[in-house]
């Protein structure tokens, strides 16, 4: 028998496995997060006499005479300063990682109550936040040391929700004290447990699949195959993703699923997979665009290998070229890289009648409700999808991962079952941020005046298309950056390989080709003896200008506004870099988008209910704040229900910038009806009525042929500065961001040291290396920014001289600070050391030594 204390209660077991799997499974202590189980990441931290330590490194058979402190743990007042300085700091957005923070914050704090921002910043090193930047965790830490130091008492919280406030988000202390439910956290009575058998090989056919000795396995339940599935084709938006690849069927990567377990013990699924007898014939493997393109390649679908081709062409680039003074062209290569939220993939499904229910963390329970019911030919009525918290997302949570195989097989043995990813497993399924390699041309007259470019953009879009057309679209009409030009020429392709799939990533294609369009300008200013500030300012766009896509650029429209605001931190020393940027907010391009919301009255409190999926940039806030900004209800007189297909209307993906803008003016506009209810009632006397808001904005096609097309409903804009220090390393970062009226201050601080954390990290030491087809990478080795890392950010704001008419003026931030980081950087470099850097990672810097050939 082992025998330990956890939280002061004396254990006896004689159960040999890691501390996080025991506190979860048999103590049914759910604060400590299972992030990686690789000792990486650090959401499961505990102290161990004292000591912070990883969770899923110690093993219960070593911990004898041990004293454990989990966040259950803590004393009530220890609590009320963790949650309420984390809260009040906003320090907290998915939240997955935040108790593993505050576990290492009291491992410090218990023996050093006046700690430096530099002993905080090494005390959480061992943790990863893909959320924040970890700026205001930092300062939370700081400021429960002072509360302790002081006894302070804890102040209410008694802010309330309007507009440009530093309004407290609602589900902070829950995630604090590690109270919110995730979909991990849930146990049913009577769960399965399942698990993928995933192709070994990139491209291979399945010669022969015999399942009889694992269904002969005392722990088998079912095993499914692709002969159970009604649907076998699935996809976001092109049917082309097997649900599980057949019997004499062609794998594609190595993330396809081939069958699936599901056993009445967690330890028995590798076991019973090991009897699966599976013989393949192994195929070569396309495994770049060049072998995808060329004449003689086997086809990965039966379309062939080419997904999709975009070409925006506008003006007369041909004769802007033929008069230009000087020309620019660059070949640029960016890399795959991986969401890394700190939660991996779960689903949790269970019979429903006559179809399924489900607890999902994803980016759009309809989504979900949409493509699960494809594939098992039911009503979509008869798929009720739950969201619990999401811990991250950006993107990597909008295709099938877990939840249709879940679905699957409760629909199929009828009984509740789990299917939780590993973190390998994570990092080999779910798409990423795609790779492009790009052909960019610039050209300017003799006063530095842009004249027009040409862009070619190739996008490895892997295995299955998942959003790949979507993200080539938007890489290509934000190839030309946010400029007064109106020559250009772009053609994307995306491509299919037998690599992971690529689709949405925070930036959406923008990210890849601003790095291009900024760099190549540098090297335009240079010939025309302007410095690239001076020549992009001039350049800009203002308000009334046609931008290169023909939309006219809004009132709202600040990217002057904030080139200018970060004019001082540029000029402040020689080698500073700079790059400008811009953001649309909503899916545009004449695609459906629609934003919301049922505003219903319920013992005396007013129900947001939105489908509008929260990963962490703070729905509830945004929520809660639209409506008291509309019709003065209090904090406590609100609620924000989580997404649920039989409660919260459909408000479209959590993607493209969009839920400010489409959700927020939807709940302004079932507001408004509120509003005018309570001129002559009380909400008790409203109890029972219902307000509905909806936002529809209806813009043009990609290949629209009018003089302007609107082809989205507003765009936010950023201009970033980046400073190196004598080590040339990045010492500090200045970005300015117009998002026009800005709902939460904190909030958007948050997004944007959050985003900026994320850019530099793309631009400098991340690379998700995939060889042959095969990932060559693990959680541990992705080149994650910890907390050590990351530079001072300066965080500015600005705006157009007008605003947009929806939500208040306000315009999405998700995305907009994670783009500009890499060629801002990419210039500092270039000024340094003259070396002119065309890929990310860069090479030849502090953080990635490699030559460049």
């Amino acid at each position: 028998m082992h025998t330990f204390s956890v939280n002061g209660k004396n254990i006896s077991t004689d159960i040999d496995k890691s501390l996080l799997r025991f506190l979860r499974e048999n103590l049914k202590l759910y604060g400590s997060k299972d992030g990686c189980s690789e000792g990486v990441c650090g959401t499961c931290t505990v102290l161990i006499d004292g000591k912070k330590k990883k969770a899923c490194v110690a093993k219960t058979s070593k911990l004898d005479g041990k004293k454990i402190v989990t966040i259950e743990g803590l004393s009530e007042r220890e609590q009320d300063v963790y949650g309420y300085c984390f809260a009040k700091a906003g320090a907290v957005q998915c939240g997955f990682c935040t108790p593993g923070m505050v576990m290492s914050a009291k491992s410090l704090l218990d023996i050093n109550l006046n700690p430096t921002l530099e002993e905080v910043r090494k005390c959480i090193q061992g943790n990863i936040c893909r959320c924040t930047g970890y700026k205001k965790i930092e300062q939370a830490i700081l400021d429960c040391a002072r509360f302790f130091r002081e006894n302070f008492e804890i102040p209410s919280l008694d802010d309330e929700p309007r507009i440009d406030m530093r309004y407290t988000r609602p589900d902070a202390i829950e995630k604090v004290l590690g109270k919110g439910v995730f979909t991990d956290d849930i146990y049913l009575d009577g769960m399965l447990f399942c698990k993928v058998l995933r192709s070994a090989y990139p491209r291979a056919k399945i010669v022969k699949l015999d399942l009889t000795k694992a269904n002969k396995h005392p722990d088998c339940v079912y095993i499914a195959t692709a002969k159970d599935v009604p649907e076998n084709k699935l996809g976001h938006i092109v049917h082309d993703w097997d649900v599980l690849i057949a019997e004499g069927n062609i794998t594609r990567y190595i993330g396809d699923g081939i069958a699936i377990i599901a056993a009445t013990n967690f330890d028995s699924l590798d076991e019973i997979i090991s009897l699966i007898d599976i013989e393949y014939e192994v195929l070569p493997v396309v495994d770049t665009i060049e072998k995808a393109l060329e004449e003689d390649a086997p086809s990965i679908h039966e379309s062939g290998n080419l997904l999709c081709v975009e070409h925006i062409s506008r003006g007369n680039v041909d004769k802007a070229f033929a008069e230009a003074k000087y020309t620019v062209t660059n070949h640029y290569s960016v890399p795959y890289t991986e969401h890394a939220f700190m939660e991996v993939e779960c689903a949790i499904a269970k019979p429903d009648g006559e179809g399924v229910f489900l607890y999902t963390s994803s980016q759009s329970i309809y989504d979900e409700q949409r493509e699960i019911s494809r594939m098992l030919k039911l009503p979509q009525e008869n798929i009720h999808i739950q969201s619990t918290l999401v811990g991250g997302g950006f993107g990597g949570k909008e295709d099938m991962s877990v939840q249709h195989h879940a679905a699957l097989m409760a629909y199929i043995t009828k009984r509740p079952v789990k299917l939780h990813l590993t973190r390998q497993e994570s990092l080999s399924v779910h798409p990423k941020r795609h790779p492009m390699e790009m052909d960019f041309s610039t050209c300017c007259d003799a006063n530095g005046k842009i004249m027009g470019m040409k862009a070619l953009i190739l996008a490895n879009t892997g295995a299955y298309a998942s959003l790949g057309g979507p993200v080539l679209q938007r890489a290509c009409t934000h190839a030309s950056g946010p400029y007064n030009y109106q020559n250009i020429d772009v053609v994307g392709k995306a491509i299919y390989t037998n690599n992971v799939p690529s689709g949405a990533f925070r930036g959406f294609g923008v990210t890849q080709s601003c790095f291009a369009i900024e760099a190549n300008l540098n090297l335009l200013a240079e010939k025309v003896g302007m410095d690239p500030f001076e020549f992009k300012y001039m350049n800009s766009l203002k308000p009334g200008d046609t931008m290169p896509n023909g939309q006219i650029a809004g009132v709202d429209c600040g990217i002057r506004e904030c080139i200018e605001s970060v004019r001082d931190a540029y000029y402040n020393k020689p080698n500073n870099g700079f790059a400008i940027s811009f953001k649309n907010s909503g899916i545009g391009v004449g695609l459906p988008d629609a934003g919301r919301c049922i505003l219903s009255i319920e013992d005396g409190v007013v129900h947001i209910r939105t489908s509008a999926a929260c990963m962490g940039q703070g729905i509830a806030t945004m929520a809660q704040q639209m409506l008291g900004e509309t019709c003065n209800i209090k904090r406590d007189q609100v609620i924000l229900e989580r997404p649920d297909t039989t409660r919260t209307p459909d408000s479209g993906t959590s993607t493209a910038s969009r839920q400010t803008v489409f959700t927020g003016e939807a709940i302004k506009r079932a507001a408004t009806e509120l509003k005018e209810a309570l001129m002559t009632n009380s909400l008790e006397e409203l109890e029972g009525r219902e307000f509905s808001g909806e936002f529809i904005f209806n813009t043009d096609k990609i290949t629209s042929t009018k003089e302007h097309p609107v082809s989205h409903v507003a765009y936010s804009y950023s201009a970033q500065v980046v400073e190196l220090d004598e080590d040339k390393k990045v010492a500090k970062t200045t970005i300015c961001c117009d998002v026009g009226t800005i709902v939460n201050p904190t909030a958007i601080e948050g997004q944007i040291e959050g985003g900026v954390a994320m850019g530099l990290g793309y631009c400098l030491t991340e690379d998700f290396v995939v060889d042959g087809g095969y990932l060559k990478v693990k959680y541990g080795t992705l080149g994650l920014l910890r907390s050590t890392q990351v530079p001072e950010i300066e965080m500015l704001f600005a705006k157009g001289p007008g605003k947009t008419n929806y939500s208040y003026g306000a315009k999405g931030i998700g995305e907009l600070a994670t783009i500009p980081s890499a060629p801002a950087a990419q210039m500092a470099y270039y000024k340094d050391d003259g070396i002119f850097r065309t890929s990310l990672p860069l090479k030849q810097t502090p953080y990635n030594k490699k030559k460049i050939l």
